[in-house]
C-alpha cells in the first residue's frame, strides 16, 4: 500500500476562533516599548506618549486586489503588510503597531492561514513592527484581509500631500514600472497554463519585476535617508495607484501645477524589455502602472545638491504655480496635460 505524503490539512471548523488565533500568532514577540499589551486580551494597550500617531488601514480583496493562483500565500501576508506601512513612511513617520483582520472560506485550512502568518510576522520582523490584534471570522467568497497601521513622529515632522510650493523640485525613490510589468507576466502564464496545465514557464527572465509585483518593499531606507540628513519634504506620498495619478493628487492638494519629463523617469531595463515584449509603452507603465510603492515627494529647491546624485532618489520634474495645469513633457519638448489612470477602487461597469 502506498503511503499517503499528501500535505495535513486541518479544516478550520475544527478550531473555533480562539483556537486559531492561538496557533496563527503563538510566535510573534512585542518589539516596540510603545506596544505595552498585544495579542490575547479584549484590546491592544499602546503607549504613544512620545510625538504624534498616524493611523492607516488597508482591505485586499480575492479576485480584487490580489489572485492566489500566482500570488502564494506567505507572499501575500508579506505584502499586505508592506502596502500599509508604506503609507506609514508616506506621513514620514516610524511604523510601530499592525492589527489583522481576515475573513476566509472553508476552502482554507489551518496550514493555509499558518503560511500567510508566516508572511506577515517576516514582514513584522524585517519593519520591527507588532502585531497587536485584529480578528477572524467565516467568509463565503474567498479571503478578505484588512490590516491597519501606526507609525509614531514628532509633530515637525509629519509630512502631508497638502504642503507643496511652487519650484519644489519633484522627487521619486527607486524605479518606477516594474510592479505592472511583473503583472504583465503573471497574468500572461496563467493564462498559458489554463489552456497547458503540463506547461513549465521559465520566469527567470523576469524575476525583478516579478518580485515587485509579489513581494514589494516599503521605503523604510528613504525614510532613514530624509531623518540622517534633517530633511523634511514639503508634501509626500506613496505610489500605489500610479504616478500620474499621485502626482495630480499632489497638484490638487497644493493648488499647484507641475512639469513632469519623461526622460527623466527612472525605469528598470528588465522593465523596458517587457513593455517591448508586450507592445507596450514604457512610459505609460509608469505612469499608470501603479503597486510600486515607492515614495513621492514635493523637496525644496535648497536641497538639491543633497538629492541629486543619490543612487535611491531621482529628480523627475518640479512643481508650478496654480495658473499652470499638470503636464507631462515628452522627449520633444510637447507639452501633454498629465492624467490619472491608474487602479480605480470603483471602475465602471
Amino acid at each position: 500500500m502506498l503511503e499517503d505524503k499528501s500535505p495535513a490539512r486541518t479544516p478550520l471548523d475544527q478550531l473555533g476562533e480562539f483556537l486559531l488565533i492561538e496557533k496563527l500568532t503563538h510566535s510573534f514577540t512585542l518589539q516596540n516599548t510603545s506596544s505595552v499589551v498585544g495579542i490575547g486580551d479584549d484590546a491592544a494597550v499602546c503607549d504613544f506618549s512620545a510625538g504624534q500617531t498616524v493611523l492607516t488601514t488597508d482591505l485586499l480583496v480575492e479576485g480584487i486586489h490580489f489572485d492566489l493562483s500566482y500570488m502564494p500565500l506567505k507572499h501575500l501576508g508579506y505584502k499586505s503588510v508592506v502596502v500599509n506601512l508604506s503609507d506609514v513612511y508616506a506621513m514620514n513617520a516610524k511604523p510601530a503597531q499592525i492589527t489583522v483582520s481576515l475573513a476566509v472560506s472553508n476552502r482554507f485550512s489551518l496550514e493555509a492561514l499558518e503560511e500567510l502568518y508566516a508572511g506577515i510576522r517576516l514582514a513584522c520582523q524585517n519593519y520591527k513592527v507588532d502585531l497587536v490584534g485584529g480578528d477572524t471570522t467565516s467568509s463565503t467568497t474567498g479571503l478578505i484581509l484588512s490590516i491597519t497601521a501606526t507609525g509614531q513622529a514628532a509633530a515637525e515632522k509629519i509630512v502631508r500631500r497638502n504642503g507643496a510650493q511652487a519650484n519644489d523640485l519633484l522627487v521619486v525613490s527607486g524605479d518606477l514600472g516594474g510592479a505592472y510589468a511583473g503583472l504583465q507576466i503573471l497574468e500572461r502564464e496563467k493564462a498559458v497554463f489554463k489552456a497547458n496545465p503540463q506547461s513549465q514557464p521559465d520566469l527567470t527572465p523576469y524575476s525583478y519585476s516579478i518580485e515587485r509585483q509579489l513581494k514589494p518593499e516599503a521605503r523604510k531606507d528613504v525614510f532613514e535617508l530624509l531623518d540622517e540628513w534633517d530633511l523634511v519634504p514639503n508634501a509626500m506620498m506613496d505610489i500605489s495607484d500610479g504616478l500620474s495619478s499621485e502626482i495630480l493628487h499632489l497638484c490638487k492638494q497644493g493648488q499647484l501645477g507641475c512639469h513632469l519629463y519623461e526622460e527623466k523617469l527612472p525605469i528598470d531595463p528588465e522593465v523596458v524589455s517587457i513593455c517591448e515584449e508586450f507592445k507596450i509603452n514604457s512610459s505609460t507603465a509608469v505612469l499608470n502602472g501603479g503597486e510600486d510603492y515607492e515614495l513621492l515627494m514635493a523637496v525644496p529647491q535648497s536641497a538639491f545638491e543633497k538629492v541629486k546624485n543619490h543612487p535611491w532618489l531621482s529628480i523627475i520634474g518640479h512643481f508650478t504655480d496654480k495658473q499652470e495645469e499638470a503636464y507631462l513633457i515628452n522627449g520633444l519638448e510637447q507639452a501633454i496635460p498629465l492624467e490619472a489612470q491608474g487602479w480605480q477602487a470603483f471602475p465602471e461597469d
